[in-house]
């Protein structure tokens, strides 16, 4: 899938990628499709023990007969694509430049289980303002990596990629493409990865735009000292924060406790079952987007499908999950208390996330000089509401060119 010949002009260090998966990998797909094997599920259960066997049944019909892997593969090779070794480590990227020579550097980076077929939708307007009805003053040259251990990256050769390591490794990535200073957006752990990237190197870094914010949620039920001196919406959505994050800690973080323990023992599972990697990527789709009962009310079926692939095609499925192992037993640097970013930042909040941030939490961390609460979307915006998303990133940078406060 990844060409050893340099690109023309380009440094040795930076090579052409395009995917090609051998016919054989979906032969493969295939076969194990067709072999599944289904557990029972208890009468009436629904989606309460997991996910729901029917609805997958009838997924994981549509993947093996109507999606169309090769239709997915040439709308991602439309992006012009390379590799790099940067720490050891191959880093996969698209580098989607603006028609606008003055357009400002803005690296995207995705979470988990997310990949970079999260933003096939919000490139070309990020990319082309003009062409989508905006202003070619907003346009943004916009580099999409994928993650060290996560999808067209391959598994990462070594330990010890949390999100500090990671943050440098962009840092070095954005040196070589010639970016000196730059943007960044991120979700999940994109969003953890671009703040620490703006801590870190705030000499380099435009402005931060974060749709999740590591901490900023209330984590236990407030107190009367907690509560006072916020005015009374503040106060209403920090009872609306605890609320949600004690129910996430109670029945929805199973997965962080067994990737953030033994990720090798999932891995094989999920790597040698298609329909296990779906399901345990769908079950997230399912409780974390703006939807009622199926990911589909919120994510286009094609478009959760090409994310799953990424991940079976690469058997990433373990190497992806480390990172929530290597945050849990991090230690010296990485593991102590942070001091805040001086970088100035952007908070958007998606009505449906499971995780609600506190405007009164961040502004202690963080240097905030936005922040934007949407009714509708969760925590998959660039799939659920790409135009919510791609406004928010240009009126952040718009604002940050102007020099307004927010």
């Amino acid at each position: 899938m990844i060409s050893s010949t340099p690109a023309e002009g380009s440094p040795v260090s930076l090579r052409p990628f395009r995917l090609d998966v051998p016919q054989r990998d979906l032969d493969d797909l295939y076969d194990r499709l067709d072999r599944t094997r289904w557990p029972d599920q208890p009468v009436g259960a629904g989606w309460s023990y997991g996910v729901e066997r029917e609805y997958l049944r009838e997924l994981v019909r549509y993947w093996r007969h109507d999606y169309d892997w090769r239709a997915a593969e040439a709308e991602l090779n439309t992006w012009p694509q390379f590799t790099t070794v940067v720490d050891g480590a191959t880093v996969h990227f698209a580098h989607v430049r603006s028609p606008e020579p003055d357009a400002t550097p803005l690296l995207v980076t995705h979470g988990w289980p997310g990949s970079v077929a999260e933003f096939l939708d919000v490139v070309g307007p990020l990319t082309d303002p003009a062409a989508h009805g905006g202003d070619p003053a907003d346009a943004f040259h916009v580099v999409l990596p994928s993650v060290p251990g996560f999808g067209l990256s391959g598994p990462a050769p070594d330990t010890g990629w949390e999100a500090g390591r990671i943050a440098d490794a962009w840092a070095e990535l954005m040196r070589r493409l010639g970016y000196g200073r730059y943007g960044l957006q991120g979700g999940d752990w994109g969003a953890g990865i671009s703040r620490e990237l703006g801590r870190v190197h705030p000499d380099r870094v435009i402005g931060v735009h974060l749709n999740l914010l590591p901490g900023a949620q209330q984590a236990t039920e407030p107190t009367a000292a907690e509560l006072a001196g916020l005015d009374p919406a503040e106060q209403e959505r920090t009872w609306r924060s605890w609320r949600r994050y004690d129910a996430w800690a109670r029945e929805g973080t199973g997965y962080a406790a067994l990737q953030a323990t033994r990720p090798q023992t999932l891995a094989y599972a999920l790597t040698d079952s298609p329909v296990g990697q779906l399901a345990w990527i769908v079950e997230k789709f399912a409780e974390w987007t703006d939807s009622e009962t199926f990911p589909e009310e919120a994510v286009d079926r094609d478009r959760l499908l090409t994310n799953v692939m990424l991940y079976w095609l690469t058997g990433t499925a373990g190497s992806s999950a480390r990172v929530y192992y290597e945050r849990a037993h991090a230690t010296g640097r990485r593991a102590a208390p942070e001091e805040p970013s001086a970088a100035p930042t952007a908070l958007a909040f998606f009505a449906a996330d499971p995780q609600i941030p506190l405007r009164h939490k961040a502004e202690r961390t963080e240097n905030l000089v936005r922040f934007t609460e949407f009714d509708r979307g969760g925590h998959f915006a660039a799939l659920e509401q790409p135009e919510l998303l791609v406004g928010d990133v240009r009126a952040f940078f718009r604002q940050l060119r102007e020099g307004r406060a927010g």
